[in-house]
Formats: structure tokens, C-alpha cells, sequence
């Protein structure tokens, strides 16, 4: 098992064990207490046993709801609003054409600590395939826009 996917592994576990803000600050919750809840429905009577009828059990049921719109504008401005909370960036050197590593001076580690914290933000996995190819602010926001089919 390679270091990235250790550290996706813990960053997942983390994400489903509590509530937390991102850097936009939407609290996100564990998917399970986001996509189901229980309600108490009436018993199905012809499936239970006379003693049964009347009581209530408990089902689960998804909750749907749809994403607030995105823009390239905000999609620029929360890519940059995460990369300028990140502690081993230096904001006034931060720009949308800045290159993680020659100019920023990152890393490697650093580098998927960023990515990670991009799919926190965006809410979707990014893969190590397209990951490499992600070295400056600006294919982070071409990557997001594209994936979230986003063309203004």
C-alpha cells in the first residue's frame, strides 16, 4: 500500500467519524448521517402477524439534495481560499498560475496533502493518475470545472 493511499485511507476514516468545516465553510457530515435517517412507518398488515398490526418499525429512506451551483469564479476562489489556509504556502506568493513545487516549494507529501484537501472542498475523489498532472492552482481549477461539467 502506497503512502498516498495510507493517507487517503485516514483522511476517509477521519471524514466518516465526525463532522468537520472546510475551508469554504460548509460543515460536512459522515455520507451515512447525509444520505439516510430513519423514519417510523406504520407495519405492513398483511405481512405481520395479528399481534403485529398497529405497531411501527423503522425504515430507512435517502434524503436527496442537489449541490449549490458552481462557477469557474467560485470554483477560483475556493481553490485559492484552500491553498492560502494551507500552512506551508506563502499567500502573497500565490497566484492561480504558481507552480506547487518550483515556485511554492512544496513537496511531494505536500503535494497530496493539497490534492487532498481539493477533494475535501469538492467533495470527490481525485485519482493518483490525474493527481500528478495537478501542479499548478490553475489545472485544479480546470480539473474541478470539467469534472463538475462547469463551462462559463
Amino acid at each position: 500500500m502506497s503512502f498516498t493511499q495510507i493517507a487517503r485511507s485516514c483522511s476517509r476514516l477521519a471524514a466518516t467519524l465526525a463532522p468537520r468545516r472546510v475551508a469554504s465553510g460548509i460543515l460536512i457530515q459522515s455520507q451515512a448521517s447525509r444520505m439516510m435517517h430513519r423514519i417510523a412507518v406504520p407495519s405492513m398488515t398483511s405481512q405481520l402477524s395479528q399481534e403485529c398490526r398497529g405497531r411501527w418499525q423503522t425504515q430507512l429512506v435517502r434524503r436527496y439534495s442537489a449541490k449549490p451551483p458552481l462557477s469557474l469564479k467560485l470554483i477560483n476562489e475556493r481553490v485559492l481560499l484552500v491553498l492560502k489556509l494551507y500552512d506551508k504556502i506563502d499567500p502573497s506568493k500565490l497566484n492561480v498560475e504558481s507552480h506547487f513545487i518550483n515556485d511554492l516549494g512544496l513537496d511531494s507529501l505536500d503535494h497530496v496533502e493539497v490534492i487532498m484537501a481539493m477533494e475535501d472542498e469538492f467533495g470527490f475523489e481525485i485519482p493518483d493518475s490525474d493527481a500528478e498532472k495537478l501542479l499548478k492552482p490553475a489545472d485544479i481549477i480546470k480539473y474541478v470545472a470539467d469534472k463538475e461539467d462547469v463551462y462559463e
